[in-house]
């Protein structure tokens, strides 16, 4: 039976993200300063490394890449390369052994202990079964994959600590630990589509998946709970059924780049496939 080893040196660095932020949510609570960073740190991770580069739902110009690139990069939630590694093996092999964040293994595994321990041999083995090609011949994430232990951290911590304290006058250390919240936030939300969003929820596509429609996580993700939805037609790129946004800022983030020319070729799935999966396999 595989025992899975800690990675302290992972544990000990989450417990003090974890400590700096309570001290930002103070600070935020107590109107002494504003998370607007969130919006476009998680834009990087819904349109950009998620529904761009992991699932190819839609193609995107030069300057849109860039864009996204580095709204990922302030993510700070591994490189495109790696991200989008792990997420085409999470859909390839959902809830096995080989899924990085297999929620078979339980709430807070798929959550966040997941980072926290040695990965599965079967997710290495299984892994390399990924065609990453696309990846590896776009220039913007060769270069973004190269250079990432400088550019994560200076776009994550460095600048949105620096800018507030040099030109606004915020205090140096309230503007670091509200960074630190921003970061810890952004990270919880991405982390309950993988577990709260497989756990919780209905399945009208497909009854057979764990991943299921989960409003909540929708809103707090713009647009990325819809999880039955999204595994049953990973490719569309609204990573949902809905035709208003209902939240999903991820889809109307596209269509206004579609709109300016800079996201083209955009999937969806006709409705006449849906209503016949729905009756198929929905719940």
């Amino acid at each position: 039976m595989f025992q899975t080893p800690i990675v302290w040196p992972n544990v000990i660095l989450f417990i003090l993200y974890h400590a700096i932020a309570l001290q930002g949510w103070y600070y935020f609570i107590t109107f002494q300063t504003n998370l607007r960073t969130i919006f476009w740190a998680g834009q990087g991770i819904t349109s950009g490394v998620h529904r761009l580069w992991s699932h190819r739902s839609y193609k995107a110009k030069l300057p849109l890449r860039i864009f996204l690139c580095l709204c990922q990069t302030i993510s700070f939630q591994n490189s495109i390369y790696e991200w989008a590694r792990d997420h085409r093996a999470h859909h390839k092999f959902s809830d096995t052994d080989a899924d990085p964040h297999n929620i078979k293994r339980g709430f807070f595994f798929a959550h966040m202990g997941w980072l926290l321990v040695r990965k599965h041999p079967q997710v290495k083995m299984k892994g390399q079964l990924i065609d990453l090609s696309d990846l590896e011949n776009d220039p913007v994430v060769r270069f973004q994959k190269k250079y990432y232990h400088v550019l994560a951290p200076l776009c994550c911590f460095v600048v949105p600590t620096m800018v507030p304290w040099y030109f606004w006058k915020e205090n140096f250390y309230v503007s670091f630990c509200v960074c630190m919240l921003r970061y810890l936030i952004s990270l919880h939300f991405t982390w309950l589509v993988n577990s709260a969003a497989h756990l919780w929820g209905f399945k009208p596509y497909d009854r057979f998946i764990k991943p299921s429609e989960n409003q909540i996580v929708a809103k707090l993700t713009m647009g990325e709970g819809w999880h039955n939805y999204h595994h049953t037609f990973p490719w569309d790129y609204k990573a949902a059924e809905l035709d208003s946004y209902n939240g999903n800022l991820s889809t109307a983030f596209i269509d206004l780049m579609a709109k300016i020319g800079w996201a083209y070729d955009l999937k969806t799935v006709p409705l006449d496939v849906i209503r016949k999966r729905v009756l198929r396999t929905g719940q």
